[in-house]
């Protein structure tokens, strides 16, 4: 086997979590930081969260709102 082919492995790779480490792995980076794992998610937690990313619902409700489809027929 080619020794420049594969990427290094890092056995016990840490996982960072709102700069806590929550768990290892293995993995190709020596660190990962991540911004939602299963300790934190809704699913597994139980616990619904409303997350509202610059202001995408409000956009949506206002592009939508009023006779936006009133002028649309179907054929």
């Amino acid at each position: 086997m080619k020794s420049q082919t594969h990427p290094t492995y890092y056995p016990s790779c840490r996982v960072f979590y709102n700069g806590e480490v929550v768990m290892t792995c293995g993995a190709t980076v020596p660190e990962l930081h991540v911004d939602v794992w299963s300790g934190s998610h809704p699913f597994f937690t139980g616990k619904q969260t409303f997350v509202d990313a610059a202001g995408r619902v409000e956009k949506f409700q206002r592009k939508f709102a009023g006779d936006y489809f009133k002028g649309k027929k179907k054929k």
